[in-house]
């Protein structure tokens, strides 16, 4: 069943206008003293234990995971199960039967969930009448994946490529909220770890940077090309936190746009805002080489990450 990516207006209209409310700006505002909470408990939690300590375990991955279970209306304590079968849906390397065998899983977990659907965006569409059970599910999938563990990557690989540019990092640590949006801004441009690239059809015949495009042939765009065009961005292989960055595509853009982006843009927020300042001693427990990279993965980052303070 295709999901909102795969759909185009009018179809593609009808199901976003059902969730535009629950990622509305103002909406997700809201939600940001609940979100500095978390990341100050999951905080403390962390500098409680043993160092080093795993920053995805210990923060990364648990305070996305937390939100999205929160908005959607799942247990958090099922949380194991679904980063394991979000893990098996977005690597793009191995075995597919295994993504499909996934998803199934995970079909059929969702759907025990929407017997019982109770608060949260699951219940709402499930006692709204404007979605069939299926296209429910193949929604939530979306909306769950997408939405823990994109930003989880984020918080890692923002943190490594921060730690690896300390001038970059003392800027933040000392700056104020603006600086901290503006720093969320360009590491997703810099970054740019949604690996899942646009693919579309040309609607009639264009030219692109010399390169004639004849109507009816494909186009993959590429974002991250987009992210690093020097015409855009000067300097753009520079990770520089003052670049004035927002017009990055990293999200996105069009129609397409990422739904849920301005709680993405939040719960970076807090954490680039608050971690570096409360332990501002944070460095890397091995080096930068020796980080596991998720190189063939929709969402790129890193499977561990080992710090110190």
């Amino acid at each position: 069943m295709k999901t909102l990516m795969q759909m185009d207006p009018p179809e593609h209209t009808f199901y976003r206008r059902l969730l535009t409310a629950d990622f509305m700006v103002r909406k997700v505002e809201g939600l940001r003293p609940g979100i500095q909470r978390l990341v100050d408990d999951l905080i403390d939690t962390m500098l409680a234990g043993p160092r080093p300590a795993d920053l995805v375990e210990a923060l990364a991955l648990p305070l996305p995971s937390l939100v999205i279970c929160e908005l959607l209306g799942v247990p958090y304590g099922d949380r194991a199960f679904f980063q394991r079968v979000a893990g098996e849906l977005v690597m793009d390397e191995g075995d597919p039967a295994r993504a499909v065998a996934a998803s199934e899983e995970l079909d059929g977990y969702l759907d025990g969930l929407l017997e019982e659907a109770g608060d949260g965006i699951l219940g709402r569409l499930a006692g709204g009448g404007a979605m069939t059970r299926p296209e429910i599910r193949t929604m939530a999938q979306l909306l769950l994946v997408a939405g823990h563990d994109t930003t989880a990557n984020m918080i890692a690989l923002g943190t490594a490529a921060l730690l690896a540019n300390p001038d970059q990092l003392a800027a933040v640590r000392d700056g104020d909220a603006a600086l901290v949006a503006n720093t969320v801004e360009e590491l997703l441009r810099y970054l740019s770890i949604t690996h899942t690239e646009a693919r579309r059809v040309a609607l009639e015949d264009l030219e692109v940077g010399g390169q004639l495009i004849r109507a009816g042939e494909g186009i993959v765009v590429v974002k991250s090309v987009a992210n690093r065009d020097p015409a855009a961005f000067p300097g753009p292989g520079t990770l520089d936190v003052r670049r004035k960055a927002r017009h990055h595509v990293a999200f996105g853009y069009g129609v397409h746009q990422c739904l849920g982006q301005p709680l993405a843009r939040v719960e970076l927020q807090v954490v680039y805002g608050t971690l570096y300042r409360r332990i501002p001693t944070l460095a890397l427990a091995v080096p930068l080489e020796r980080l596991d990279f998720k190189d063939h993965a929709v969402f790129y980052g890193v499977r561990e990450l080992p710090v110190t303070w």
